[in-house]
């Protein structure tokens, strides 16, 4: 498995990035890299929602842990369905 080193002078310039390549095993597993988890706290039994939207033939996914996303929905989702709405029109 191929994963880019997250650098911090980058992680000041953007909010948004990639910061490693996964691939999806048999089973349909990924494995999140330990810098990774380590750099967001991801801890063994951590539970995430899997955020899912599709616009023009083109999807993403998004896991956000749930102790972050609770309560906070519409701040998460608010500016993607803006987004998807206002290309709508």
């Amino acid at each position: 498995m191929k994963t880019k080193k997250l650098n911090e002078e980058d992680d000041k310039k953007a909010c948004c990035k990639i910061v490693s390549v996964m691939t999806i095993d048999e089973r349909g597993q990924i494995v999140l890299p330990r810098e990774l988890r380590d750099k967001v706290n991801i801890k063994a039994g951590d539970r995430f929602a899997v955020v899912y939207w599709e616009q023009n033939n083109k999807s993403c996914v998004s896991l956000i842990k749930m102790d972050d996303f609770t309560g906070t929905v519409k701040d998460y989702l608010r500016p993607v369905m803006k987004g998807i709405l206002d290309n709508k029109q």
